[in-house]
């Protein structure tokens, strides 16, 4: 099954730019390839372009999502899992293989607020579960016409959940963005790397995964 998956080739920090990290600037991911080919198969409205990078070393992955959208809605009525999942945000999920038994979902906003939970299939979600503590870093900040989401996920605990083999790991890479429709209510566009090719949204699907090829 990895073998037919849609591919992300991730590229390989360098020991001399080890100094670039803990910064994570722009010389630190222009070396990395970009992956900006996301779908919204189920809406026929444009959505504001979506610039995803990863890099990895002996010890960590780090990603970055740029999105190039300045109208950001965030519920910050609380930190709850409702309030997270009612506002813009970005995502990673990971899994062992396609019976997704279990798969683990980090769900990001601008806010740096996580929402970390174990899934399994039928929408089965264990939310309180968390990523191993000390094991993922989240920053973000805005631009005038962009956010950003960056972190790094420690190499330990993605093999520790069984999560990389032979320097692939099976990663969704997602992003919900909520616009304001006519009834002044707020509503989601969902936007996936891959198409599910679901009739409804569905990210929580065997057949939303790519694979992150970690190159040396």
């Amino acid at each position: 099954m990895s073998s037919d998956l849609k591919a992300y080739k991730v590229n390989f920090v360098k020991q001399n730019e080890e100094a670039n990290i803990e910064k994570l600037d722009y010389n630190f991911w222009e070396k990395a390839n970009c992956l900006s080919d996301f779908c919204s198969p189920w809406k026929t409205e444009l959505f504001s372009k979506i610039e995803f990078r990863a890099r990895w070393n002996a010890d960590y992955l780090f990603f970055n999502f740029q999105v190039f959208d300045s109208e950001i809605y965030i519920d910050r009525k609380d930190n709850s899992t409702d309030s997270i999942c009612n506002s813009d945000r970005v995502e990673l999920f990971f899994r062992k293989d396609e019976k997704l038994s279990p798969y683990y979902c980090l769900e990001m906003d601008v806010d740096t607020r996580i929402l970390d939970f174990e899934a399994y299939p039928n929408w089965n979600f264990d939310y309180d579960w968390k990523w191993p503590k000390g094991h993922l870093e989240v920053y973000s900040f805005k631009n005038p016409n962009s956010f950003t989401v960056q972190g790094k996920i420690s190499l330990v605990s993605l093999r520790e959940l069984g999560l990389i083999r032979d320097n692939v790991i099976q990663a969704g890479v997602y992003r919900a963005k909520f616009s304001e429709n006519e009834n002044l209510e707020y509503e989601p566009t969902w936007i996936s790397w891959v198409n599910p090719k679901t009739e409804e949204p569905n990210f929580h699907i065997a057949s939303s995964f790519g694979k992150f090829i970690l190159e040396d």
